[in-house]
């Protein structure tokens, strides 16, 4: 009636999962540098859990009772009340045999089902009472999902604040016996597991937190190539109650507090360092992600992890020359690899400065070039933290693009490529190198863009000279990542990739739009800087075809960026062919919303009428460039709606937070849109907007002295909200940002109150820009488009 003993997996963490990984090629240093897989093999045979345990099978009238309350629950006949009182009663009855329980396959069901059930008091009772034996029901199949339940259980309980004391208590218990066998605890599939709830519980962020648990290859990936802004941040301040700050303390110095030979064990073992790039993250790597922010206890924990001598943590001398060579051997190892990305992910800048000049330095190619080692040089790319360490990653790998898309690592071009665009450093050459990686010089530069569309059947290819386009072949992710960057580039560099793109088949842009990566380059060509009359041209090619294309997912975000980018004539030839499909759109799930943002109804019921509607934004957009695109701030030809080229004067402190967010937000190339959750806006919250606009300017009017003056400014307020209602959420977001970027730069003139919780308030208030006028009215007239911007921003 064990666990062990059924073949039957009860959920998706399979032991198959950390096998397959452990088939890859891991080892030993052996002497000549190299690793050796039997070498590893016998260090893993050498290594042994301390202690053990015989289970004792369960006897025949306990296992009736169990099954008994199980059919009961199950037949939905008990309520709430009820239900807690008899899984309180059956909990008594475990007292004792837990461990016999918890690891039985069938009646591990039942107590997780007691343990979500029970009250505080019996559930730290079952805790308290199993506590010697917590670390050998965590390491087991099916104990393993018991103790995850109770520690779920208990950080339920905690919203409850007057149950702190009696949990903290129990704590203490499980995390002193599990300190005591952390090595078995972290080494083991399922353990590994149990750990890092715990370690989440202690900390006090919710256990199914990102930080601690699964986080898709695709977010950390996004993050890497400035496509998302990353949410560390926000998750460092993610709390879902107060935690237990000593027992986190506690758990960590016991996973750090090894043996040499343990810490081996640790950066080999595939649990203990388990696989990240499948979304699991191991106890050590848990640990340091909950560490981020907390230098002093990071500086002391990644040099033990790193194998370095705790003598000369305490010297300030972490990494000595004769153990460099042995860490660039270890990231060419699965396990160790995933472990060295979070570590260079939280390291304080001091002990990243090192790690990068006595580890990297000199083998960033070697690294870029192995299966695994790569992997981790991405990670050091992409958190490199100043301009000066780029310099040296464009040093060893800029000359050599070509050698490392040939051999299959195009992950590490795309960090570097994104590390330039964030630095704004070796941006040209980055595009150089990246066209000549792929074309010859004498070459014709349409071909540029196919090849990295396709890269591995381009370099898969014998005969590359004669390679062509390959409707039928997998469109490379990260080829298409990598063209999503270039195009992120200003339009003066990425002149051979315009040309590749604007010489493609007709046919083979329409291929390009129906798949996710290559819509996605479509698109990233269209929000780029290059002129107007370049991209329509592109559109151009899709003439005829957008019917078609909205009916698919991915192009139908095609055909929106189409719309927004062309001008009148084109925006007609779009709507008027998403009219034909109009009803076999709308059954798809993003026709309706495509057909309500292009107004595909009003266009086929009144053409003229959305025809005039279309010039009056067109119009609205000009108007826009009149008002704000003079004196500091003016229109820019290509690229964003807006450019801001004024030079900026010294500011209080009390700003530089909201300043830096500003410039930050102004200066990046992601589109709004990327990650907004904008869904529209219908004619009627348009008119209510307008609507509560004119009444808060008119609710401020009666402050103004000069009737006059209150007359014209409401003209002016009602000039803004309609131009404002007119313009896409994108432009509003501009108008914000460099509204509060306007006023920043006149707080003094102003005279307002810098201090940073009113900042965003002040900023908005800046969209009018009063000039010549007395300090009374520049504080009326501020305040009142500060209101008419607020409802503007409402629309969002």
């Amino acid at each position: 009636m064990g666990g062990k003993d059924k073949s039957h997996k009860r959920d998706k963490r399979k032991k198959g999962n950390f096998d397959d990984t452990s088939k890859k090629k891991v080892s030993g240093k052996a002497a000549d540098g190299s690793f050796k897989t039997e070498n590893f093999a016998k260090h893993r045979m050498n290594y042994a859990p301390h202690q053990s345990v015989v289970r004792k099978q369960v006897d025949p009238e306990t296992t009736k009772y169990f099954s008994e309350i199980a059919n009961l629950f199950e037949s939905n006949g008990v309520d709430l009340e009820e239900r807690a009182v008899i899984c309180g009663n059956a909990l008594e009855e475990t007292r004792g045999n837990e461990f016999q329980l918890a690891t039985d396959y069938i009646i591990s069901h039942t107590l997780q089902m007691l343990l979500e059930g029970c009250d505080i008091d019996h559930l730290c009772d079952f805790l308290r009472s199993c506590a010697k034996d917590f670390p050998f029901i965590a390491t087991d199949q099916s104990g393993s999902h018991v103790a995850e339940t109770a520690i779920r259980s208990l950080a339920m309980h905690l919203q409850d604040s007057d149950v702190y004391s009696v949990v903290e208590d129990t704590l203490t218990m499980i995390c002193k016996v599990v300190v005591e066998n952390s090595v078995d605890v972290m080494c083991n599939c399922y353990g590994s597991h149990v750990l890092r709830s715990l370690l989440s519980l202690c900390k006090g962020v919710p256990l199914d937190s990102s930080k601690s648990h699964d986080k898709k290859s695709s977010v950390v990936l996004a993050e890497r190539l400035n496509f998302k802004a990353s949410r560390s941040d926000e998750n460092a301040s993610l709390h879902a109650h107060q935690g237990f700050p000593d027992l986190f303390k506690l758990l960590v110095s016991g996973i750090m507090n090894c043996t040499q030979e343990d810490i081996k064990t640790l950066q080999f073992d595939q649990y203990s360092s388990c696989t990240k790039r499948v979304g699991i993250f191991s106890p050590s790597q848990t640990a340091l992600k909950l560490l981020a922010g907390d230098d002093e206890e990071l500086l002391r924990i990644i040099p033990i992890l790193l194998g370095c001598k705790k003598e000369n943590i305490k010297d300030g001398n972490i990494i000595e020359a004769n153990e460099v060579r042995n860490i660039v051997d270890l990231m060419k190892e699965t396990a160790f690899s995933h472990q060295m990305e979070v570590i260079l992910e939280v390291a304080p800048e001091v002990l990243y400065n090192e790690i990068f000049l006595k580890v990297f330095r000199n083998s960033l190619f070697e690294l870029s070039s192995h299966h695994c080692g790569n992997f981790v040089v991405q990670a050091l790319i992409s958190h490199a933290r100043h301009r000066e360490q780029m310099e040296l990653i464009w040093e060893e790998l800029g000359p050599n693009f070509k050698g490392i898309i040939e051999m299959g690592r195009p992950g590490v071009i795309a960090s570097v490529i994104a590390a330039s665009q964030r630095f704004h450093t070796h941006e040209q050459k980055c595009c150089q190198a990246l066209a000549a990686a792929v074309c010859s010089a004498n070459e014709s530069p349409r071909w540029i863009v196919p090849r990295i569309l396709f890269l591995d059947n381009y370099f898969c290819c014998e005969d590359k000279a004669n390679w062509t386009w390959q409707g039928s072949a997998k469109i490379h992710v990260v080829g298409s990542l990598i063209l999503q960057e270039v195009f992120r580039y200003p339009g003066e560099f990425i002149q051979p990739f315009v040309t590749s793109i604007l010489s493609m088949e007709d046919d083979n842009v329409l291929d390009l739009a129906k798949n996710t990566g290559g819509a996605r380059v479509i698109e990233a060509f269209l929000s780029s800087s290059v002129s107007a009359k370049l991209k329509r041209r592109l559109i151009a090619k899709l003439r005829g075809h957008f019917g078609e294309l909205s009916m698919h997912l991915p192009g139908s975000f095609t055909v929106d960026k189409c719309f927004a980018t062309s001008n009148i004539s084109l925006q007609e030839a779009i709507v008027s062919e998403l009219s034909a499909v109009r009803s076999e759109l709308s059954k798809t799930k993003q026709g309706p919303h495509l057909i309500r943002k292009l107004d595909v109804d009003g266009f086929a019921a009144r053409p003229d009428q959305w025809r005039s509607k279309q010039e009056s934004k067109q119009s609205a957009y000009k108007e826009f460039h009149a008002t704000f695109g003079s004196g500091e701030i003016k229109s820019s030809k290509h690229g964003n709606f807006l450019a801001h080229t004024s030079k900026e004067k010294p500011r209080p402190e009390g700003i530089k937070k909201m300043r830096k967010e500003i410039n930050d937000s102004l200066a990046s190339p992601v589109p709004f849109l990327s990650n907004s959750g904008f869904k529209g806006r219908s004619h009627k919250s348009g008119k209510h907007w307008k609507n509560d606009a004119r009444t808060a300017v008119d609710g401020d009017g009666s402050k103004g002295k000069n009737n006059w003056s209150k007359k014209r400014e409401n003209q002016g307020f009602e000039v803004l909200g309609g131009i404002l209602r007119e313009l896409e959420p994108s432009c509003l977001k501009g108008v914000f940002l460099l509204a509060c970027k306007s006023l920043l730069a006149r707080e003094d003139e102003i005279g307002f109150d810098a201090e940073e919780e009113c900042a965003f308030a002040i900023g908005r208030a800046a969209a009018l820009d009063p000039q010549g006028k007395d300090d009374r009215m520049r504080e009326i007239e501020s305040a009142r488009a500060a209101k008419t911007l607020d409802q503007a921003f409402i629309i969002l």
